[in-house]
């Protein structure tokens, strides 16, 4: 009996890492059983070519690496997660929370190829880590929709309180461009897409939260 795999996507500086807190927290007070998952795992040595990448050791910018063999550096430590740490858990029926996972490939990956090429990106991307290496698919799928103008407004607080950028967070174009990769991920998809933003202002964390635990309820109970 497999499990639920439930991923929380989203650009850089989308709030990813507050609401996996919130919503872990969450899943602990109530008594519910479930192991947390986070990508890429940088203090393993199966991440050492993400780290590479990441730190500027291949080239400067993101698209010095195309995005088919950056892709493959992260799938590489999605599979040894999974074999090393939650394949048993995960197919005696455990309930997984995933923040990034194959979909992070699909933005910051997709962002670097003309919009015309993304769907066939797309589907080779699924194929490798779901087909051919064996990961499970994604139950659900919760794409934090947080404009770029916001998403670059919280980049730059986080840097002046002390957070070294990567090379991703520091090309605000790289960035738009993984917003509208993200955008049509989610629609060729089927992720879920959760609004950030109401009125022009970001929504309380404490709002998205409950949004978010709502729909992960309704995945549960099918």
């Amino acid at each position: 009996m497999s499990g639920k795999l439930i991923v929380l996507e989203g650009t850089d500086g989308s709030g990813k890492s507050t609401q996996l807190r919130l919503l872990t927290e969450r899943l602990t007070r109530e008594g519910r059983p479930f192991r947390q998952l986070s990508f890429p795992r940088y203090d393993n040595p199966s991440s050492a070519l993400i780290r590479m990448y990441l730190g500027g050791q291949l080239g400067h910018r993101p698209d010095d690496v195309n995005a088919y063999a950056a892709s493959a550096f992260y799938a590489v430590d999605r599979i040894a997660s999974y074999l090393q740490d939650w394949r048993a858990y995960y197919e005696s029926g455990g309930l997984l929370v995933a923040g990034r996972y194959t979909t992070s490939n699909a933005i910051h990956q997709g962002a670097k190829l003309p919009p015309a090429e993304r769907a066939e990106f797309l589907r080779w991307l699924e194929d490798l880590e779901y087909v051919r290496m064996g990961l499970p698919r994604p139950d659900l799928v919760l794409w934090m929709d947080m404009p770029v103008d916001c998403t670059l407004e919280l980049l730059r607080r986080r840097q002046a309180a002390g957070d070294t950028a990567d090379i991703h967070e520091q090309d605000a174009a790289y960035l738009c461009r993984c917003y509208e990769a993200a955008r049509d991920a989610a629609a060729r998809c089927g992720w879920v897409a959760v609004p950030c933003v109401r009125d022009g202002g970001i929504r309380p964390p404490e709002e998205i939260a409950e949004e978010l635990y709502e729909r992960i309820q309704r995945c549960l109970e099918v």
